[in-house]
């Protein structure tokens, strides 16, 4: 998406106020923004720069920008919860998704690790996403194609609607990501179907799950530099010579877990 293209019908759009509150909403003609300071008109905005500022019906200043992926997270409507961006950023770097890679992901949930990794493997690489619930893959779809619609086509994430271990014995993935309950179920297909120097991750909420998908990568004997880390984010505060951490941060969410397939003795 360029950061100089004109919003058209049906972008994403993100609004700030004077007091930086943010306001996501979907540009549809005819309709308007409503907030406590008044109206804002789509059309006004369609056909717009990003980063243009409006006036709404009262006078108050609004900033249209295109949301980046965090904020879209963040701010998209959703159902299950979604894996935040502290964590995302860090998944994408240890478990080193890039370029031309296959990565099969489950559960796709809201949709918000997906987008992250459709950016990720371009160009040449494929996301298969895996959902057991039919209606929480169809409303990812929607989130996502919401987001890309001004510039990334997604012939390149297909989505699934089943058990992630038969499409991981199915599929040659050079990366297996996890956000789902139990994903010790998934690590011996994945110890079969990886190559070798392939990355099993999972992202889990709790200590005792941690534990099982330890014990079960260890049982497999095919995995090296295993690790689990968690990641904290604190904000800070800073208005000319005050300079203080907020009183609020974001502190755990789930614990990321990572490892790497090494070759049975005899495989080449």
């Amino acid at each position: 998406m360029s950061g100089e293209a004109p919003f058209a019908a049906g972008d994403a759009c993100l609004l700030y106020d004077e007091k930086g509150r943010r306001y996501l909403i979907e540009l549809i003609p005819g309709r308007d923004f409503h907030y406590h300071h008044g109206v804002l008109a789509h059309d006004d905005i369609v056909g717009s720069r990003n980063g243009a500022t409006f006036r709404s019906s009262r006078g108050a200043e609004l900033v249209a920008m295109r949301p980046r992926l965090a904020d879209y997270v963040l701010k998209m409507g959703r159902g299950p919860t979604v894996v935040y961006p502290k964590d995302a950023g860090p998944i994408l770097i240890w478990a080193d998704i890039g370029p031309g890679m296959t990565v099969v992901e489950a559960g796709t949930g809201s949709g918000g690790l997906t987008m992250v990794l459709a950016r990720a493997v371009l160009p040449g690489g494929a996301v298969i996403s895996v959902e057991r619930r039919a209606d929480h893959s169809a409303g990812a779809r929607r989130r996502i194609e919401g987001f890309f619609r001004s510039g990334l086509e997604l012939g390149h994430v297909s989505f699934r609607v089943g058990s992630v271990e038969e499409v991981i014995a199915e599929s040659m993935p050079d990366r297996v990501v996890l956000d789902v309950p139990e994903p010790w179920h998934s690590v011996g297909p994945a110890a079969e179907r990886l190559p070798g120097g392939g990355v099993f991750c999972c992202y889990l909420p709790t200590v005792p799950q941690v534990q099982a998908v330890r014990d079960a990568i260890a049982a497999t004997g095919c995995f090296i530099e295993v690790d689990t880390f968690e990641v904290l984010h604190r904000e800070w505060a800073v208005d000319g010579r005050s300079v203080r951490p907020e009183h609020r941060m974001v502190g755990h969410t789930g614990f990321i877990t990572v490892g790497r397939k090494r070759l049975r003795s005899g495989e080449s």
